[in-house]
C-alpha cells in the first residue's frame, strides 16, 4: 500500500490505473495523456524524479502528479468503502 490516499485516473486509451505511491505515479506518467507537453505534466514529471532521487519532498511531487491528473480531466472519483459508508450513515442526523 502506497503512502497517499488512492487516486483513480482513467487515461486517454481507457485503461485505468489506481495510483498510491510516487513509484506507481510515475508508472502512470507512461500511459496515454491527452498532452505530455503540457507544462503540468512536465513539472509533474520532473518532481517526480527529483522526488525519486530524494531531491524533493514526495508529497509536493505527488500533488503536482495529482494536479497534472486534474487539469488533464484523468481523476475518476473513488467510490467511498464500506466501512466510511457505514461512519457516514452512523454521524448522520436522523
Amino acid at each position: 500500500m502506497g503512502k497517499f490516499l488512492p487516486l483513480l485516473v482513467r487515461f486517454v486509451d481507457g485503461r485505468s490505473m489506481q495510483v498510491t505511491s510516487i513509484s506507481e505515479a510515475e508508472q502512470a506518467l507512461a500511459g496515454q495523456w491527452p498532452n505530455k507537453e503540457a507544462d503540468v505534466y512536465r513539472e509533474a514529471a520532473r518532481l517526480l524524479a527529483a522526488a525519486g532521487e530524494g531531491i524533493c519532498r514526495p508529497d509536493i511531487a505527488f500533488s503536482a502528479f495529482e494536479k497534472a491528473a486534474r487539469q488533464q480531466r484523468l481523476l475518476r472519483p473513488h467510490k467511498p468503502s464500506a466501512s466510511l459508508r457505514i461512519l457516514d450513515s452512523l454521524s448522520a442526523p436522523n
